[in-house]
């Protein structure tokens, strides 16, 4: 594929607001998971809850609160201004806009439903299910907000959502269809995912510790991260971070349970490899999946070292910001581009007796170090699995 600049990105979770405050994040090992307090939610698990949503400011911004995840991350880092350049040089119909979520606005719709009519079962007036639960909630308010007229498109593949709006727009710029790309998406918060992931028993009752050998279960997050893909010219910095492959694939093994050998997860990756023209030997690190599950980070760990051995840093940041599900692509592969910029390899906090049956190079504590090429992995429930290559330019 052709390589395209991230000429900016922006990012909010639970570690905070902006490129700043989650880079100091990962390298102190700070994280954002506390008891869940969420809601009316029950629950013995932590999670990474984004504090000041319900504040005046971003009510006015947006009544749904997957849209006011969004709204967050758009006010950060210059994002505005840098697509603001963007829509002079090429035009708001010119710029594409490829946003995903897996959420969307279920939590409006879990309230809307506490206030139904108890005769007609009708919902409230005020409930707008267009502006919130509808899956397309988040690319139209991404393009309203940044004023873009371009094709718009949501997508929602599970976890590997904002991981794959990268191909879908790297394959429309390609095709001619636009010039550029707002790339990435938002999840928060809700009731059906907590208690959902609960029935499954996959929650962590602690901040999840991926690769541990204790490991027992994830820790849910919020969150959102959008950045503007274009193709390099000499206005970009040399230092500027590029996409240099997308890898996708689908083994459709299991509803929830991945590949025991991490088929689907290991062809994703040489996918991605074969994209970028790279070989395994290129990559300098590499962002795990890593959701603690025991199924999940064994199965990872087969696909890694059998396509990279056991030699390349990797580590999963979800210890820090929980599994963000449909945002962990973006805010993955942002984090991945920190890493290359500031020469960081991200460590795993929570993570304090590494599992001796995986074999992967795993970082427990963040260190510095150059990193001039990235991958990213993203790999959600139904097997639908992308990875991702970011590099110097």
């Amino acid at each position: 594929m052709q390589p395209l600049v991230l000429s900016g990105f922006s990012i909010v979770s639970g570690l905070g607001d902006g490129l700043n405050t989650t880079l100091d994040a990962l390298r102190t090992g700070r994280i954002g998971l506390a008891p869940c307090r969420f809601e009316t939610v029950k629950l013995p698990t932590h999670v990474g809850e984004i504090p000041g949503l319900d504040d005046p400011a971003s009510l006015a911004a947006a009544a749904c609160r997957n849209s006011r995840v969004a709204w967050r991350a758009l006010e950060q880092d210059g994002f505005g201004h840098a697509v603001a350049l963007a829509r002079e040089k090429y035009g708001p119909d010119r710029i594409g806009v490829f946003a995903g979520t897996s959420t969307s606005g279920i939590l409006e719709s879990e309230l809307a439903y506490r206030q139904r009519n108890s005769a007609t079962g009708r919902l409230p007036a005020a409930f707008d299910y267009a502006k919130s639960h509808n899956t397309f909630s988040v690319a139209a308010f991404v393009a309203e907000h940044l004023g873009l007229d371009g094709p718009a498109v949501a997508l929602s593949s599970a976890c590997a959502t904002t991981a794959k709006v990268f191909g879908a727009a790297s394959r429309m710029i390609a095709s001619g269809l636009c010039d550029a790309a707002v790339v990435g998406g938002a999840d928060s918060l809700c009731l059906t995912t907590l208690y959902g992931f609960h029935s499954l028993n996959l929650l962590s009752t602690q901040p999840c510790r991926p690769f541990d050998r204790e490991r027992d279960g994830i820790s849910i997050g919020e969150g959102a991260g959008f950045a503007l893909l274009e193709k390099p010219d000499s206005s970009h910095a040399e230092d500027a971070v590029m996409l240099l492959g997308v890898g996708e694939s689908n083994d459709a093994y299991h509803m929830s349970t991945p590949h025991p050998e991490g088929v689907g997860a290991r062809l994703a990756m040489e996918r991605a490899l074969a994209s970028a023209n790279l070989a395994p030997k290129d990559i300098d690190y590499i962002n795990l999946h890593g959701t603690a599950t025991k199924p999940g980070d064994a199965s990872e760990d087969i696909a890694v070292t059998g396509l990279f051995g056991t030699g390349t840093p990797c580590s999963s940041t979800k210890g820090q910001t929980g599994h963000t599900l449909g945002a962990a692509g973006i805010i993955e592969a942002i984090i991945s581009s920190l890493s290359i910029r500031h020469g960081l390899l991200p460590g795993s906090p929570n993570t304090q007796d590494l599992d001796t049956s995986l074999h992967s190079r795993y970082i427990v504590k963040s260190q510095p170090a150059r990193v001039n090429r990235a991958m990213s992995n993203s790999f959600g429930f139904g097997g639908s699995n992308c990875s991702l290559i970011l590099g110097r330019a």
